[in-house]
């Protein structure tokens, strides 16, 4: 399924104590994972990444979308656009949560490297969501999702590419049970 994603600009980071609705997003690829005592899903949309936290009752979920996307409020732990490179830290209830996101812009010659060696990584493992490119440049967008479990833990590393703007958004994510 190839569809074309928003423009690198309009993104944003957020991370909510609740699950969202799925109806709320366009999902291209989904993985759930039960380890342990924890239950998380893990999607890739059109304009990002959606990874849903389940532990004893507790949730997080942690977006990746369009500004515009419209999204609750209600339970919205934090909210940031996408820029230089940002960390975060969130404990509940046995609950931990740590992540560093950013938006880096890179020279042509080094994106087009990176985006051929994450399509080659994703062919191997994790998950991997080509789109089609609604720019003149003509190159596909990727979207590139690595998954680490532990017993008590969760790690998840996003790529999202931008061929138009020769951008790459990153995140890496640790849900970790005390």
């Amino acid at each position: 399924m190839l569809v074309v994603r928003p423009k690198v600009a309009e993104l944003g980071f957020q991370l909510f104590s609740r699950s969202l609705h799925p109806e709320l997003f366009e999902i291209v690829d989904s993985r759930s994972i039960q380890r342990g005592e924890y239950l998380a899903r893990i999607d890739i949309t059109t304009a990002g990444h959606l990874v849903t936290f389940n532990h004893k009752g507790l949730t997080l979920t942690e977006v990746a979308c369009s500004e515009r996307q419209p999204l609750p409020r209600r339970r919205r732990l934090l909210a940031h656009q996408l820029g230089s490179e940002r960390s975060e830290v969130h404990s509940s209830h046995h609950l931990n949560y740590s992540t560093t996101f950013e938006l880096e812009r890179v020279p042509a010659e080094v994106f087009w490297s990176f985006q051929q060696e994450l399509s080659l990584d994703g062919e191997m493992r994790g998950m991997l969501q080509h789109f089609d490119s609604p720019g003149r440049c003509g190159m596909d967008s990727l979207s590139y999702v690595n998954v680490e479990t532990r017993q008590s833990s969760l790690l998840v590393q996003t790529f999202h590419t931008f061929p138009d703007d020769h951008a790459i958004v990153k995140s890496q994510s640790l849900f970790q049970l005390d």
